[in-house]
């Protein structure tokens, strides 16, 4: 097998065009901003491009995205919506010129600037992959961001490698010599989060028969990751903003204060900014947070990196031929059009069954979170024996993909195929449930 994962490119930069916003109606009229990338973001909380002092526009209202000839708009489940021509939309395509009307604000969407994006100069960092602009654009964002010690939030779906973009900033920063710490705020209990997160002193609790490290303290001096932050509980996230706004924290249990040096990197498959404005998670919490914010692809926005990430897959397995040997050129050509809804994850246990078996499976049958249509399937489909096996993470994850999958699925058919009567049905966010679907790739 040659090794093109340390093929530099020459090419440091590639055009990107951009977007200018001006308010023409309402208490900010006159107000414009130039966006400095494809993305603009407007509300009236201190962090988005175009801060309004509307007060019938939410805190995180809108966000608009360039692509080609187009503007991706998506409502960011706003209180009073986005309107246009009387019409509220959710999430739209629209060209330049438009004009919206959030709350009592009318602004105006146009081209802004060319601007040149910087790339990377390679197509890896660290354990991260990737030829396309997209991802080497991150690369060098990642790149100048581990230089400071701002905290970073990742948002994107599940599968995505949050984790290895963590370790990638971890890894250029200052702090690489010092500990990575990684808490899954999923995966515990919600009585269990704040022992892992600032430990516990012997007789905190029933059952604490002796002194714990929490992983704030175990990170002194490097990074820690909280993934899934999403998940912590509201009685937790002004803990959590104490302790990174003041530097110190207290064991459960404990009365002294403890000074930590932490840079934190935290990451979610949810949009954060939406439960801001549900009011589910707290809006000092984010900013705190989200001093730098990365948005990563999915692995169906960047079908050219496929190749190299299958390469490096088999790499990891031990297998040291050719990868024509296992994955024709039909077949390669077969995965940069599949919908990836488990993404780099699910092209990895792809890449896994193909080597294990000798030949790669038909799409779909190596996703072990693909729930059988007929009336016996069973869940979860993979044996529990081969669960156990796996890393815990990676055994939930597998299983909870599985259940959101089949749940989505006959929600949607009780519901008639009507997404508002099924978010109504499982008394859910209707964004949120829109996400869901497209990250599954239920229509």
């Amino acid at each position: 097998m040659t090794d093109q994962a340390t093929v530099p490119h020459r090419i440091t930069g590639v055009p990107l065009r951009t977007l200018r916003v001006e308010v023409v109606e309402g208490p900010d009229r006159g107000r414009s901003f130039s966006a400095q990338s494809d993305l603009v973001t407007i509300g009236s909380a201190p962090g988005n491009d175009l801060v309004l002092a509307d007060d019938t526009v939410s805190r995180y209202h809108l966000e608009l995205r360039r692509r080609e000839d187009r503007i991706l708009l998506r409502d960011l489940d706003s209180t009073n919506g986005t309107e246009f021509g009387g019409v509220l939309l959710s999430q739209a395509s629209v060209l330049p010129g438009i004009k919206l009307r959030v709350g009592k604000t009318v602004i105006t969407v146009a081209d802004g600037e060319t601007l040149t994006v910087e790339l990377h100069d390679e197509d890896n960092l660290g354990e991260l992959r990737g030829r396309s602009p997209e991802m080497r654009a991150l690369m060098a964002q990642v790149r100048r961001v581990a230089r400071t010690d701002a905290s970073v939030l990742l948002m994107g779906e599940t599968g995505t490698g949050k984790e290895v973009f963590a370790r990638a900033v971890h890894e250029c920063s200052s702090r690489s010599e010092q500990a990575f710490e990684t808490v899954d705020c999923g995966s515990l209990l919600p009585t269990l989060i704040a022992s892992e997160l600032f430990g516990h002193e012997k007789g905190a609790f029933t059952g604490a028969e002796r002194q714990h490290i929490g992983a704030f303290e175990r990170a002194h001096g490097g990074t820690i990751f909280l993934d899934e932050i999403g998940e912590l509980p509201s009685s937790l996230q002004p803990v959590l903003l104490g302790a990174l706004e003041r530097r110190q924290f207290r064991r459960v249990g404990g009365t002294k204060p403890i000074p930590v040096d932490v840079r934190l990197v935290a990451a979610t498959n949810r949009d954060l900014r939406q439960e801001v404005n549900s009011g589910a998670f707290r809006a000092d919490l984010y900013y705190r947070m989200a001093v730098t914010l990365f948005r990563l692809p999915s692995l169906r926005e960047r079908p050219q990196d496929i190749p190299l990430l299958v390469e490096h897959f088999a790499l990891q397995a031990g297998f040291d031929g050719e990868v024509d040997g296992f994955i024709s050129p039909a077949v390669m050509q077969s995965l940069k059009q599949h919908h990836w809804p488990g993404n780099v994850r699910e092209l990895r246990n792809y890449v896994e069954a193909a080597l294990a078996m000798g030949e790669p499976p038909r799409l779909g049958e190596s996703d072990p979170v693909a729930p059988s249509s007929g009336p016996t399937s069973s869940f979860p489909s993979v044996p529990v024996e081969a669960l156990a096996e796996r890393p815990y993470k990676d055994a939930r994850s597998t299983v909870l993909d599985e259940f959101e999958r089949i749940y989505l699925a006959r929600l949607l058919e009780r519901a008639g195929g009507n997404v508002s009567n099924a978010a109504r049905i499982a008394r859910m966010n209707r964004s949120y449930l829109i996400q869901m679907l497209k990250r599954h790739g239920i229509r």
